[in-house]
């Protein structure tokens, strides 16, 4: 699927339907499909520096999303999560898409500086081709196995 489009906003920056629906998505995989039982809404979403990258299908059905936290906000590096794609746009190269347009905004906003991910551990081979190297033994984080990730800066 090519005909994405993708939109780069702060919590400041998002409408209130944007925002609905990002969250919604959230919600749709982390809580209820990965049957995950864990604060999804946090402060971090409202910080004036995270990003919240969205693509949304031709119709406008948000279909992917992620955030990105600046350095210092909850790590020295930049930290990437909540990355997601709906479950019926999976395995059609949106998450590389995804990946590339986030990658693309940290290089823009913080070039020198590492980013860091709880990457769910059947993902590594995918975060991998990225350049990121684990850098944690596996562990369980809300009830799913986890391992953290490291990209250095180009």
């Amino acid at each position: 699927m090519n005909d994405i489009q993708w939109n780069i906003k702060t919590f400041q920056e998002l409408e209130s339907d944007q925002l609905y629906d990002l969250l919604k998505l959230r919600v749709e995989v982390f809580v209820v499909e990965q049957q995950c039982t864990y604060r999804e809404l946090d402060e971090y979403d409202r910080h004036p520096e995270t990003r919240h990258i969205s693509g949304r299908s031709e119709g406008g059905e948000l279909i992917a999303y992620t955030r990105i936290l600046s350095p210092g906000l909850c790590h020295p590096e930049v930290n990437l999560g909540r990355f997601v794609v709906k479950a019926n746009f999976r395995q059609q190269g949106i998450g590389h898409q995804l990946l590339q347009t986030a990658l693309q905004e940290i290089a823009g906003l913080w070039p020198e500086i590492p980013i860091k991910m709880s990457a769910q551990t059947y993902l590594h081979r995918f975060y991998a081709q990225y350049g990121f190297l684990q850098v944690t033994d596996g562990y369980l984080e809300d009830g799913i196995p986890h391992v953290e990730m490291v990209k250095e800066p180009c």
